[in-house]
């Protein structure tokens, strides 16, 4: 079940980078799970990753990896988190890195691992090891939708990002595939998430504009309130154009690049939450009139993850109590809900402390029924705006985390 239409698009090659995803019979016989992205020599790549204090195995190996040398190749497996294994887990991310380094010919230390899928079990290297020998035989610049298949779980669908630049007579390209449906409550960014670019930029400006794009996207959705022991978002480089290095945050070049790269993060996002475990519904909770922007994200996220108004937004039924209920128990200080002004799209229901004297129950039905809902909320004490998405509860939410391991 998915929520709107987010259609994977064609995908431009990303000069200096291919990819492509095969078959390990992880989780299910014939089901392509091993993604490899093999990076021209000369790449920049950063990252942003899970603040879970259970981080998977091959996050830890990520962190450590990128802080050594410049990276060559990431492999990704779904279907097995490698999460929660102890000293074994770091074991076997690694050996599938000396693996990829043993015949490619590049450092171990070159190579980024990630997996997703169930926590607590072994990886089984076993069946991943003997597939990547065909994995980096068949990696190719046109392998995106491939890749953004192998890496789902739950996903219903492969999400993906493509749009094209062109600057003094050059054409960049800026690419992005991501999963995840369930366990959403980025605490940096998504489950797994991949933006590429072959413009030139500093490995300082590539990680500052990872972590700016991710709190503009992916540090604002939210579906469960469960924050992944795999989160990993990785942004790269591969400075194949033509063009001189982006080393500054600022000037034209830069705006250019910002700016698409912030749309890839962002779409890539709204596409996960519009595939939520049995979403019906795609949630707009915007923001406004806080005091600063941490007040906000907490009356955004309050409203995002009651179950109470998750469940009413499932049934349609405009039951706009439960709204000022999380409001008020969000935590903010001196709250004046004098102030406060509700909207469910362009219908106002609550204003001067109750409901609005111009507010129906039939206005608020009519907007309920809708897939895609605005949550507006004027907070009426600054200029302090945040908007987080999310999706309603549905009975197949449950089911499906219910069958998760089945």
């Amino acid at each position: 079940m998915a929520v709107g239409e987010y259609p994977f698009p064609k995908m431009h090659p990303v000069k200096g980078l291919k990819l492509t995803s095969v078959s390990a019979g992880i989780k299910r016989v014939g089901r392509k799970d091993v993604v490899l992205f093999s990076l021209a020599e000369g790449s920049n790549v950063a990252g942003v990753f899970t603040q879970n204090a259970f981080c998977a195995a091959p996050v830890t190996v990520c962190k450590e990896h990128l802080s050594k040398a410049p990276i060559r190749f990431l492999v990704i497996n779904s279907g097995n988190a490698n999460a929660c294994t102890g000293e074994q887990g770091i074991a076997d991310a690694k050996a599938t890195c000396a693996e990829i380094a043993k015949l490619s010919g590049v450092k171990s230390e070159q190579i980024l691992p990630f997996s997703t899928g169930v926590i607590g079990e072994p990886l089984p290297l076993h069946k991943i090891i003997p597939v990547l020998p065909e994995a980096l035989n068949a990696a190719n610049e046109n392998g995106w939708e491939d890749a953004g298949t192998g890496i789902m779980t739950t996903d219903t669908r492969a999400k993906g990002f493509s749009q094209q630049i062109v600057y003094q007579g050059q054409t960049i390209t800026v690419n992005g595939i991501a999963k995840g449906a369930g366990m959403i409550k980025p605490n940096m960014a998504t489950m797994l998430g991949y933006i590429a670019t072959d413009a030139k930029i500093s490995q300082a400006v590539l990680q500052q504009l990872s972590k700016e794009a991710a709190n503009k996207s992916f540090n604002r959705i939210t579906i469960d309130g469960d924050t992944s022991t795999n989160d990993s978002c990785i942004l790269i480089a591969t400075g194949q154009v033509s063009l001189p290095e982006v080393t500054q945050a600022s000037g034209e070049l830069y705006e250019k690049i910002r700016e698409v790269i912030i749309a890839a993060h962002v779409h890539l996002a709204k596409a996960i939450v519009s595939d939520g475990e049995g979403a019906t519904k795609f949630v707009t909770v915007a923001v406004k009139g806080g005091a600063d922007n941490n007040e906000c994200l907490a009356v955004g996220y309050a409203v995002a993850h009651s179950p109470l108004i998750k469940t009413a937004l499932f049934a349609s039924d405009p039951n706009w109590g439960r709204i000022v209920a999380a409001i008020g128990y969000a935590g903010v200080k001196n709250l004046d809900v004098n102030k406060i002004r509700v909207h469910l799209d362009e219908v106002l229901i609550v204003e001067n402390g109750g409901r609005a004297k111009t507010y129906t129950e039939e206005q608020g039905q009519v907007v309920m029924k809708k897939a895609d809902i605005a949550i507006n909320i004027d907070l009426g004490r600054g200029v302090a705006a945040e908007t987080i998405w999310t999706t309603d509860l549905s009975y197949e939410y449950v089911k499906i985390n219910a069958d998760y391991r089945s």
